[in-house]
């Protein structure tokens, strides 16, 4: 699966010239944890965060003369993780673990704004109904990828949990269906029982 198949496209963003009060009520409003910064071009030149705004107020009343922040380009995180609308999930998931993000930006080859996608969108990628899983492994591995006739292999997917059983050509084709099958979204475990 793709990031472009679980991103969400109609972004709420902000420019850095943004009043940090309307930036925190777009926030409220929308109920976003944090909403990618575009400048009129709509490439993505910043990020501001539900912690910035937690980092203002300590630092609002820990300070003996605060500094007042007016605009988003006071605060806003200028370098900016993004990802491809092609990456894979798996590779969006892979930066939000390894920088602790909670969401990525989504652009084109030339920094503009195509979307967002969030921890949530990654975690609904294992909501995926067994029912789709299995289709996918009988339509698209078996009768696609590995041209075998998907009433000859039986596919059981149960909470995630995918079990072939039956008799396959050879013991790569096994093997490499256990394993596309492994990559698939929504996909816990392969218990892979065919013999060939």
């Amino acid at each position: 699966m793709r990031v472009v198949d679980l991103m969400t496209a109609d972004v709420i963003t902000a420019s850095p010239e943004t009043p940090i009060k309307a930036a925190a009520r777009l926030m409220v409003r929308n109920k976003v944890s944090g909403l990618p910064v575009c400048d009129e071009d709509a490439h993505v030149v910043g990020i501001i965060t539900e912690a910035d705004f937690l980092r203002l107020e300590v630092a609002r009343e820990e300070a003996d003369n605060p500094q007042p922040v007016e605009r988003v380009e006071q605060v806003m995180h200028r370098s900016v993780l993004t990802i491809n609308a092609d990456a894979t999930v798996a590779e969006a998931a892979r930066i939000m673990v390894v920088n602790d993000v909670n969401r990525l930006p989504v652009t084109d080859g030339d920094g503009k704004s195509l979307g967002i996608i969030s921890r949530l969108d990654v975690v609904a990628a294992f909501t995926r109904p067994d029912e789709i899983i299995e289709d996918e492994i009988r339509e698209d591995l078996l009768r696609r990828v590995l041209f075998v006739d998907p009433d000859d292999i039986s596919v059981e997917v149960s909470n995630g949990v995918v079990t072939f059983s039956g008799e396959i050509g050879t013991r790569n084709e096994a093997r490499l269906l256990a394993e596309l099958g492994r990559r698939l979204d929504g996909v816990i475990k392969v218990n892979n029982e065919l013999t060939w």
